[in-house]
């Protein structure tokens, strides 16, 4: 079996031109033929034993290029879970161009929040994933009504946002890394709002003791400067229920970048973080797992290991199911 990935685009109907295309990059598990074609071309098909496969569409953080999440990408296709990361440049904040995760103001103010998607992107890539679906190397090989959402910091905002089923029946959970719902006082929202999840989706949400970039940004909601403060206040009070499939974990020394490597220092934030205290490669390898299990209890729920015997890992500082 081979890793391979192939690249293709998509556009944003709402956005302008030029900064209306989303570029995606689809790591899946494929098998060689040795035929001439592939040879000339380096395009190989997904390995059919797979059957059709689960789908992570996945957010990078602002300003994080998609190629810091290639080695989660590879790890999960190795394991038969097709994944998409995606650049878009963009608006991340009014007139500031950037990679952006294309958060919709409008439906994030106080009197549109939860009557529909907060980005765009998430339709427009279910889009090209239906077109590879029908021809090409990938034809046959996508299990769409099985589409998991994950990202990284305002990435995992957009996860924790948008794994909605009102809003879209193709998605069945979602992960993060270093995101929240703690809402910007600047869209009109009061200080320490934390802005509600999904009630009807299994979600597992990722974080780090060390994070200096959520704990520099606590101005923008009206929080004391702690790093997991926002994480906590998002799993206990922005996602309602008891479902058992809901995790908090937060991994004791990583930091806001742990789960992004490599960084590229010259964009975004990272001047900001506190430094990692843990073995970062240990931490990434135990995340990776922890997700790829996540998953797979969420689309293949006879699967084993599951979520929960992961938890007593001596990275976990602290630890919550509901």
């Amino acid at each position: 079996m081979f890793i391979r990935s192939l690249y293709t685009a998509t556009k944003i109907d709402s956005a302008i031109a030029p900064f209306d295309t989303l570029h995606l990059k689809v790591f899946y598990p494929a098998i060689a033929t040795g035929s001439e074609a592939e040879r000339m071309s380096g395009v190989m098909k997904a390995d059919p034993s797979k059957g059709p496969m689960p789908i992570v569409i996945f957010f990078s953080g602002i300003n994080l290029g998609a190629e810091s999440y290639a080695w989660l990408a590879m790890q999960l296709a190795e394991r038969g879970i097709v994944t998409v990361l995606f650049n878009w440049v963009g608006e991340t904040l009014p007139g500031v161009i950037g990679l952006t995760v294309g958060v919709d103001i409008k439906q994030v103010r106080p009197n549109t929040y939860g009557s529909g998607p907060t980005t765009p992107a998430i339709s427009a890539i279910h889009r090209a994933l239906c077109l590879l679906n029908v021809s090409g190397p990938l034809a046959g090989a996508l299990a769409l009504n099985k589409i998991v959402l994950g990202g990284h910091s305002a990435g995992g905002t957009m996860v924790l946002q948008n794994a909605e089923p009102r809003y879209f029946n193709y998605v069945v959970g979602g992960f993060c890394y270093a995101g929240h719902t703690m809402a910007a006082t600047m869209l009109g929202w009061p200080a320490q709002t934390v802005l509600p999840c999904s009630s009807n989706m299994p979600l597992l949400m990722l974080g780090g003791t060390r994070d200096g970039v959520i704990a520099a940004s606590s101005i923008r909601y009206g929080n004391a400067d702690d790093p997991a403060l926002p994480l906590r206040r998002t799993f206990e009070n922005g996602i309602s229920g008891n479902r058992g499939d809901r995790y908090f974990v937060l991994i004791a020394g990583a930091n806001h970048f742990t789960l992004a490597h490599p960084v590229d220092d010259s964009a975004g934030r990272s001047f900001l973080d506190l430094r990692a205290t843990c073995d970062e490669n240990a931490a990434r390898g135990f995340m990776a797992n922890l997700i790829e299990a996540f998953i797979y209890d969420v689309t293949k729920p006879t699967h084993n290991p599951t979520v929960v015997a992961l938890l007593s890992h001596s990275l976990v500082s602290e630890s919550h199911t509901k």
